[in-house]
This record gives structure tokens, sequence and C-alpha cells, in this order.
């Protein structure tokens, strides 16, 4: 362990400790005080420590006035495990590649991806590179504009510095700021954890007529997870519902479900899930809840979705129910649910304002409303980028050794990736390609996303809780697993394929 600058690498962990309140500018006060207490937790109390977890790096790349800490921080967490050193990822990462692949050949594939596709509802990748490039030449032109945006109000303000990867979440703030007159802080007021719950929980009781009751005395893995009861509207038992929303020293980062037990049938006896919720949302501290920001808000929808697709499975095998389901229809379940989030009448329902009950102004709403398609072409560059380093890595038609970081620069000449925007997940801690099941699956969740802006137009030319239509998704997707094709599935809810153009509108690409 050695310690420069404020800065600690301890066993490949990259940790930033600020030893001066002045270089805190710009940061707002929730996040200097999870700070505060994630140094006196490290014993230093003197100390504001920022780590990579994405509750405390993405705010503070949003909001540090300090160039130069922005970039130690970005710099920092885009050479995760690449550091040449004995927690290095390169040469695994490279091996993995090649094992794959060589697995693949052994079944007669060209590669990884045609192996792993097999099965998925692209069925292989020239329809994933189809409609990821077809994605790309629709995001990147809206992504250069915003670039050039953001170059203006840097001249415009004095900066006389190239717009770099560590100022664009900084300026896209001030820019939103300017535009909107929108404050992520003041936005975040309206969003305490447990009422963003009782939302998503409204929004399956008006949907599914589902009932959610909290339980007591329930044996649980951590003082701060919770466990509900999930029933019928007729009360009738469903299964349990745990949450673990707050991040702690020992814990994962990300966002995930699981389920304790899947839904089966046993011996004639129907077994009912247990399914849970993690996430890695900051914790109360002694005068404020947990704040999210709308992202965050998102981000309990989305996995609240995948629970529903555990929940409420009605399958005799767990092998083929419930998540268990192709890697590019599992994320249905639970990008649709996302869309109910932003939905004037959902978010009046749940939004209130921490300290005064207030439920969230119309002004609001209306700021919300209007900066939904801002800084989509970064977003969607953004992930495109990185599903499409996964896709090439994996769609090579060798299982010779390959040098990672040459790779990785070839792919991103290829694509013509903006220098603005580096690749999010790079090799060496990319976890979703190389240890959470998503090699030549990334693409998923933007597949998905094909499915869930077609899915949702559907309550858009009904309405927002059309019973027929909720009912027809929740035979159709949400109880069925994998007992047919996902295509038919989709089908018998939509009578028809999906299309792509509902997604392009929702982002402002067409």
């Amino acid at each position: 362990e050695h310690d420069r600058d404020g800065y600690t690498y301890a066993k490949g962990e990259f940790i930033q400790k600020i030893t001066k309140r002045a270089r805190l500018g710009g940061l707002p006060a929730s996040l200097v005080a999870a700070a505060k207490d994630a140094a006196e937790q490290d014993g230093n109390p003197d100390r504001w420590l920022f780590t990579l977890h994405n509750s405390s790096i993405m705010p503070f790349l949003q909001y540090a006035d300090k160039r130069e800490l922005r970039q130690q921080i970005l710099n920092a967490y885009l050479n995760r495990a690449n550091n040449n050193n004995e927690y290095d990822n390169k040469e695994i990462a490279s091996r993995l590649i090649q094992l794959r692949n060589e697995k693949a050949m052994l079944f007669g594939f060209k590669n990884h991806a045609e192996y792993t596709l097999e099965t998925n509802m692209a069925k292989n990748s020239a329809t994933v590179f189809k409609l990821l490039d077809q994605l790309w030449e629709a995001a990147l032109p809206n992504a250069r504009q915003e670039a050039e945006r953001l170059q203006e109000m840097i001249d415009n303000t004095g900066g006389g510095f190239r717009l770099e990867a560590a100022d664009w979440r900084y300026y896209t703030e001030k820019l939103r700021q300017k535009q909107y007159d929108l404050n992520e802080e003041e936005l975040k007021a309206y969003f305490p954890m447990d009422s963003v719950v009782k939302g998503a929980f409204y929004v399956a009781s008006q949907l599914y007529g589902l009932k959610f009751k909290e339980l007591q005395g329930i044996p649980v893995y951590d003082k701060d997870v919770k466990v509900y009861e999930v029933m019928e509207n007729d009360g009738s038992h469903i299964g349990l519902f745990y949450t673990d929303y707050y991040s702690r020293s020992n814990k994962k980062g990300g966002a995930w479900m699981n389920g304790l037990r899947d839904r089966k049938d046993l011996n004639g006896k129907k077994i009912t899930p247990l399914v849970f919720n993690v996430c890695n949302f900051p914790k109360p501290t002694a005068d404020m809840p947990s704040l999210l920001t709308f992202d965050e808000v998102e981000t309990v929808f989305h996995e609240f979705g995948h629970a529903l697709h555990g929940l409420l499975a009605n399958n005799s095998y767990s092998s083929i129910g419930g998540t268990a389901v192709p890697r590019d229809f599992v994320e249905l379940p639970s990008q649709v649910m996302e869309n109910w989030a932003s939905q004037r009448e959902v978010l009046k329902m749940y939004a209130k304002h921490y300290q005064t009950g207030e439920t969230i102004p119309d002004e609001l709403l209306d700021k919300i409303e209007a900066t939904s398609k801002f800084n989509q072409g970064f977003a969607t560059v953004e992930y495109l980028a990185a599903s499409l380093l996964d896709m090439k890595l994996y769609s090579q038609e060798t299982n010779d050794h390959i040098n990672l970081e040459e790779k990785e620069h070839q792919i991103s000449e290829e694509i013509g990736l903006m220098p603005e925007i580096p690749f999010r997940y790079r090799p060496t801690y990319f976890a979703h390609i190389f240890s959470g099941g998503y090699s030549a699956g990334y693409y998923s969740y933007i597949w998905a996303g094909v499915l869930d802006s077609d899915a949702f137009a559907a309550f858009e030319e009904t309405s927002l809780f059309d019973h027929k239509t909720a009912e027809s998704f929740r035979r159709n997707v949400l109880e069925r697993g994998y007992t047919d094709e996902p295509m038919n599935l989709y089908k018998k809810f939509r009578g028809r394929e999906p299309r792509i153009e509902p997604l392009l509108k929702k982002r402002g690409l067409m």
C-alpha cells in the first residue's frame, strides 16, 4: 500500500482521500457528507473519501470543480486491474476469450459469439451487429453535436482547453442547469428511497393487482435487508421479496436480482419463490435519508421488474421458469418497468419531498419531461461502444492469444469511437462479459430496449394501467419463462414482432 497526493492503492483498489475542504468545491452537501462518513469508517476522520463505486465516482465527475481531481479519479476508474501489477487482469481476460473460442470451435461454431447466440432471440452475430450498427449510425451524430455544445460552454466560460472524457459529465450538468434550470440535487429531495420503493409497489398493484406487506422477524443476512410478503389481490401468497439497497464495504458494486428459491412444483406441491433485489445506494446519514438520483430511481424500477419476473413465474420446472430465459429476453421485464417510473401520474404518487412531504410540483415534472432526451447521444454511444467491444472480442474466428490493449484500440478505431467518450467498461474490469454471464450478450440491454419500448407503446395506445394489456403481458411473458421461443411469447402479447421506432423516438434519435 502506498499514498501519494491523497490517493491510495490498497489490494488493487483505488480510493481518493481529500484532506482540504476547499478542494471539494461544487460537490453537493449530501455527497460531501457521505464522503465524510466513509472516511470516518475508514479511520480517517479528518478526510473525505471517494471510491470507484458508481454512487461515489459518478456524482464526483458530475459536480467536482477541480478538473485535475476529475481526471485522476476517472483515469483510475478506466484503468482498474490494468496497472501491470499483481492485480492486472489483461492476461486472464485474454485467456478467457481464448478458451471460450476453443470450446465453441469444439462444438463446430466459428467463435464464442455464434455459440452463445444460437439459443438467444438474436440467433446469430449478424443480427446483433445489424441492430447495433443501425443504432450507432443514429446515435453518433447526436453525441458529436452534444460535444460541440459542451465545447462552446467551455470556451464561453474561459476554460481554454479541449473537452475530454473527465469533463463531459461536469459540463453536461452545467448545460442541463442552464437550458432547463434543473438541478439534480433539487430533484433528489423528492426521491427518498423508501418512497421510490412504494412507487414501484404501486405500479405492480395497479398493473397486476399485487399486494406487498413488510414482515418482521424473518432471518436476514444484514440488518438493512427488508422482507415483504407478495400476495395476489385476494390475499393468496405468491412469494417473499427481499431488498438490500445500501452500499457497504464488504458488498459487490452494482445492482442485480437473484433468487434464494425458485418457483417450482415438487411432489405435487407448489414451491413459492424467494426473490431479492440488491443495489448500492448511499446510506442514510444522521439528518438525511437515502436520496436517489433519477437514474437510481430507474434502477429501483428496473431491478423490481426482474423481481416480478421471478415472483410471478408459473412453471413446474425452475430450469425453464421465471428469469431462466435467453439473455436478450430477460431484460424485457426489467426495462419495461422503467417506463412507469417517469410517468407523471406515477411520479405524483411517490415523489415526495423528504422534509416537507410535498408532492413533486408540476414545474419539476415539466423539466423531467423536457430533459428526457437530453444527453442521449452520449448515453447511447457509451452503451453501444461497450456492446460492440463485447461482440468484437468474441467474434474472432481464431483462438490465438490476443493483446487486449491493441485489440481494444483496434476496435475503437473500427467503430469510430469519439475520444471524449472512452469505453466505460474496459476488458480488465468488464465483469458482465467475463464473470457475469453476458459474454457476447451485453447487447441484450438495447435489444430488450427495442422490446420494452414497443411493449410500453401498447399501454400508450390504450392506457397507462390498461388491465387487458397488463394481463396479457403477465400471462404471455412474466409467467411463461422459457416454455416457448421468446419471439413467439412476445408476438402472443403484442400481436406482432417488435418495431425499432419507439426506441428511437424515446431517445430522441429520429
